[in-house]
């Protein structure tokens, strides 16, 4: 018997096909998809990270400016005050890029991790009494949900460097 012309083998292979077949392909189209934005979102993840640690060069060639000492430096000439200024800028401006691309109130897994070094990374220089103090200065024109952000999370770190002395 031939199967091709046979009517019955076709509404049978549709049948199985609409029940097996579509589910399958409509599961598969997901998975690609979830696949493809977590592959888009561990991209920016890498690039904001190659940011950071660019950012980190230009500290580090710059050790007059004592950036990474536990406090800061009274003692810096106009050019060095500049200099710092300008470097707060740029790492304000990558903090706010890293929360505008990968904050949300409700983050899990994978992303909180990402987050949490950012978070990390934003505490750290909080702790910064010349980074705290210059926040009103640096966040001026930033993205108000940001500067509501790192606002709070100077103020845990200075209220925390107080509470330790």
């Amino acid at each position: 018997m031939n199967y091709f012309t046979d009517p019955g083998f076709w509404e049978t292979a549709s049948f199985v096909v609409t029940v097996f077949g579509l589910p399958f392909a409509i599961f598969l189209f997901l998975y690609e998809q979830r696949k493809e934005r977590d592959s888009e979102d561990e991209e920016a993840y890498q690039l904001l990270q190659n940011a950071y640690n660019d950012f980190l060069k230009i500290v580090l060639n710059n050790p007059d400016l004592q950036l990474r000492s536990a406090t800061m430096s009274n003692n810096l000439t106009d050019d060095q005050r500049e200099r710092t200024l300008i470097i707060y800028e740029m790492l304000i401006a990558l903090f706010e890029r890293a929360y505008i691309v990968s904050y949300e109130d409700d983050l899990k897994g994978v992303a909180l991790r990402r987050w949490n070094s950012w978070d990390d990374y934003m505490r750290e220089w909080s702790r910064r009494e010349d980074f705290y103090y210059l926040l009103p200065q640096l966040l001026r024109g930033e993205d108000p949900d940001f500067a509501a952000y790192i606002r709070r999370v100077a103020d845990e770190e200075q209220h925390g460097k107080i509470l330790q002395r």
